[in-house]
């Protein structure tokens, strides 16, 4: 186990947790607390993965493997987050989206439906992937 699920709850979403690291690995620290997930689920105990910040991390959403969710990001619905993959700022991944590899999703973007961003790709400011898109490879 790396973390547990405290008894903080978000502020406006009192169904949502807050998580303390267990143990030291990757860049957290034992002790350190970290975002808000509803159950065990949404985070993986297995490689560095880990939410940050105020972000959370809902439903059937799952983060694995060395991903990082941050900030005020919001991963809910069938959601996956895996590989290296970076969540920040205000971004929201939600349905049966996908990002992994070593892409990046920031700013305020929003990626749902069945949309992927994989590979290096990147995208960030304030853009919408959604359907069936597809952003890969070094896609900026």
């Amino acid at each position: 186990m790396k973390y547990e699920i405290t008894n903080e709850t978000h502020p406006t979403t009192p169904y949502l947790k807050r998580i303390r690291a267990l143990k030291d690995f990757s860049d957290v620290k034992k002790g350190e607390l970290g975002g808000f997930i509803e159950s065990e689920e949404n985070l993986c105990h297995e490689g560095d993965c880990w939410v940050f910040g105020d972000a959370w991390v809902s439903g059937n959403a799952e983060v694995s493997g060395d991903a990082k969710v941050s900030d005020n990001a919001q991963i809910y619905g069938n959601a996956q987050i895996y590989g290296n993959a970076v969540v920040p700022d205000n971004a929201v991944v939600s349905d049966n989206a996908q990002i992994y590899g070593n892409a990046v999703v920031s700013g305020d973007t929003k990626v749902s439906g069945r949309a992927k961003v994989f590979g290096n790709a990147w995208v960030y400011g304030n853009v919408r992937v959604y359907g069936d898109a597809e952003v890969c490879e070094r896609a900026r």
